[in-house]
């Protein structure tokens, strides 16, 4: 695990945005593709500006996966994750080898079935990824599954979670929060070869402390990112301020 922590989030979206070109196009070189997860939300603003700046990526050689999807919101809804990264990630960029959203709109099952027969065949080669103010992982609320195989799964949202999708302003009202989305699930995700986490903003600061310092637990979903071979988090001052003194003091050293 390695940790970089940045003065603000412009400079953690530069940073993490650069390591997220530099992998895509050594896995190009290497294997003539790149097979990509895109994570969505606030945290993911400002990396993904980077990343779409980037000039020189092959950007006809890369596979995109989605980490998750509201069930039931439609792709025209300011929070639909669909919509965001249509906006904000594949407008900005040439057309992809392939794209594979999720579709929350339709038999969530099925839905899954679909998608899992496809990234199963699929090896990931980076999975861009945050983490929420409760912790989770994609959309795995703690108590997460760590067990079940399954790429993509229906998960219940908690009411952390659904607060914070409403306090960050994607619905008008909390009732308007759906209670259920399909995610990738936490197996699913460790099996990326690299893991880039981009956690911004100090709301997210005890989630990031448990997530690096705390033994693993599903009770905090994010802290299986430390049992990862090549996972990189992407902090900046205001999210890594609950961090003891000596976990920073070993970050200055890297």
């Amino acid at each position: 695990m390695k940790i970089f922590i940045s003065n603000n989030s412009y400079e953690l979206g530069k940073l993490a945005g650069d390591a997220a070109a530099r992998i895509i196009k050594t896995a190009i070189a290497e294997n003539g593709y790149a097979n990509i997860i895109v994570a969505t939300g606030t945290s993911q603003f400002e990396t993904l500006k980077y990343l779409t700046t980037e000039k020189d990526i092959q950007w006809h050689k890369v596979v995109m996966f989605h980490l998750d999807e509201y069930i039931d919101l439609p792709e025209s809804a300011n929070a639909s994750f669909r919509k965001y990264l249509k906006e904000r990630f594949l407008s900005k960029v040439p057309a992809l080898k392939a794209v594979y959203l999720i579709n929350g709109e339709t038999d969530p099952i099925m839905e899954c079935k679909r998608l899992n027969d496809i990234i199963k065949q699929k090896p990931i080669d980076l999975a861009m990824v945050g983490i929420g103010e409760n912790g989770h992982l994609a959309f795995n609320d703690p108590p997460a599954n760590f067990e079940t195989e399954e790429p993509y799964i229906v998960v219940d949202l908690d009411e952390q979670c659904r607060y914070q999708q409403f306090g960050e302003g994607w619905f008008n009202h909390i009732n308007d929060v759906p209670k259920q989305a399909i995610s990738m699930s936490v197996k699913q995700i460790l099996k990326s070869k690299q893991i880039i986490c981009s956690v911004p903003d100090e709301r997210k600061a005890l989630a990031v402390k448990n997530s690096i310092e705390q033994p693993v637990s599903n009770l905090f979903p994010a802290s299986i990112l430390q049992k990862h071979p090549d996972c990189s988090f992407y902090l900046d001052m205001s999210s890594a301020e609950l961090l003891d003194t000596k976990t920073v003091q070993e970050v200055s050293k890297c």
